[in-house]
């Protein structure tokens, strides 16, 4: 299982970003549970949003609620997350991961938990500066 982040870059304060988690190596995910997460600066890795396969239901973390959005692209086989009204405080590498309990429990206890995630791609860098 092989995962891309892609999509990071610098922007604003209330500006506005996408990005995208694709498979590679052979590797869909379409079909597949998918979450977000990020790390900011000093840190623990912390959900953002994830999003089921079977009935496309998405969660968020109560911090993005509002300003980000997970959904998927069928037609480039990739998970996007739209973060809307960025902050300061969303300067962070985001990752994509997913494994066999991903947005599973979530459905149940609200949390996303970088634990219950079993394959990580590599981080995509957002930074949000004036």
């Amino acid at each position: 299982v092989q995962l891309q982040a892609s999509g990071g870059g610098l922007v604003r304060p209330g500006g506005s970003l996408r990005l995208s988690c694709a498979g590679s190596g052979g590797f869909s995910v379409d079909g597949f549970n998918i979450g977000w997460f990020r790390q900011r600066p000093g840190m623990e890795r912390e959900g953002v949003a994830c999003i089921r396969s079977d009935d496309g239901k998405a969660y968020y973390a109560e911090s993005v609620k509002g300003r980000f959005a997970i959904s998927r692209d069928r037609a480039k086989s990739a998970v996007v997350l739209d973060l809307k009204t960025l902050e300061p405080e969303d300067t962070a590498v985001y990752y994509c991961a997913t494994g066999a309990l991903a947005c599973e429990v979530t459905v149940y206890s609200g949390k996303i938990i970088p634990e219950e995630y079993d394959y990580w791609g590599k981080g995509t860098l957002v930074t949000v500066s004036s």
